[in-house]
């Protein structure tokens, strides 16, 4: 079936890319996964959604209320694992909506029933670590972070990678010559030995990990975006909007650049890939997140070390496979969208 003559090209992009059926569907699901991550407060918290007692109603996973309030003895927060709690909310007219996994990703259950690391149960549907706290929850809010990094190191990569990939190709000569040098220079630091060195001065946190990981991870994109600049700068149209004194930022921005983004689109899927990877295998190592912050590559390292526990690193290790073969169907789907040597005639 061709595409329609008066259809836009983003138009008669989307529509090949949704007639790529492995590629579309990989993004709904990958979608619909990061939407339940995002909303993993209500699909797998140790706090109830509502509760109603005595008569009044409460919303704990929003504020918090002390142990008294539902007739225990302490002025501390509510443990709602607590037997005692349970069954206070068990009695009549009283009500707790818990949600679908009642646990977090700290959740500590001082009532279990098996030592830790314990294996699927009904309580714990994908068992617990070896410090006791539920897999689920540790997956659900791990790949949360994980995708959410991707995301920013990814959009800080694009930005870097187009602005020096622009500027070398548009201007060329000694500026894109000056830019190489530099980028080999650059590209040659130990990047691995810089996050070690960091890491030993300067206290974990994702901000900094970000940083770091942003000043090497541009350099990829760059040089694709500078290989369509140089092609794209010798067309008619650069040229006549050059004879006419349009200034340069505006050939780049409005001209050269929409006509570059190919490249830069295609390869979104795959730098996340590559952003996720970088983030567990630093977790991994030790050198990633804080410690207590949920984490894929914790989780590894967890399972490398509990090889009896074969639940936590099966369950890990699925999720991630899960995820970036479902970022390489849509990679793949892109690339072929926007391959004009595969557009329909």
């Amino acid at each position: 079936m061709a595409d329609a003559p008066s259809l836009s090209p983003a138009r008669r992009a989307w529509l090949r890319f949704k007639r790529n059926r492995l590629g579309f569907w990989s993004l709904v699901v990958f979608c619909a996964l990061v939407l339940l991550s995002l909303a993993a407060e209500v699909v797998s918290n140790d706090k109830p959604l509502l509760a109603r007692y005595d008569g009044r109603f409460y919303v704990p996973i929003i504020k918090t209320y002390p142990e008294k309030t539902f007739g225990g003895d302490f002025d501390t927060e509510t443990d709602y694992l607590d037997p005692f709690i349970r069954q206070q909310f068990a009695k009549p007219g009283n009500w707790a909506v818990y949600p679908l996994n009642p646990y977090g990703p700290g959740t500590l259950n001082y009532f279990a029933k098996s030592p830790n690391p314990a294996a699927p149960s009904a309580d714990n549907w994908f068992g617990t670590d070896d410090r006791g706290r539920d897999l689920l929850a540790q997956l659900i809010y791990g790949f949360r972070v994980s995708v959410l990094f991707a995301l920013a190191l990814t959009a800080i990569g694009v930005l870097l990678g187009i602005a020096a990939g622009a500027v070398q190709g548009f201007f060329g000569g000694k500026t894109d010559l000056a830019f190489q040098r530099f980028i080999e220079i650059w590209g040659a630091m130990p990047e691995l030995y810089l996050l070690i060195i960091f890491s030993a001065i300067l206290s974990p946190s994702v901000g900094l990990l970000l940083v770091l990981l942003s000043l090497f991870g541009w350099m990829g994109l760059s040089d694709y975006v500078r290989a369509e600049f140089l092609r794209n700068r010798q067309l008619d149209y650069v040229k006549g909007a050059r004879a006419l004194g349009v200034p340069s930022r505006q050939i780049i921005w409005r001209h050269i650049l929409p006509n570059s983004m190919t490249p830069v689109v295609t390869f979104l899927p795959f730098r996340m890939s590559a952003a996720i990877l970088a983030l567990t295998s630093l977790d991994f190592l030790g050198l990633g997140v804080p410690p207590g912050t949920p984490s894929l590559g914790e989780l590894l390292s967890q399972g490398k070390n509990n090889i009896d526990a074969w639940w936590i690193s099966l369950s890990t290790f699925g999720v991630l496979v899960l995820t970036l073969l479902l970022l390489t169907f849509m990679g793949d789907a892109l690339r072929d969208a926007l391959d004009p040597r595969k557009a329909d005639r």
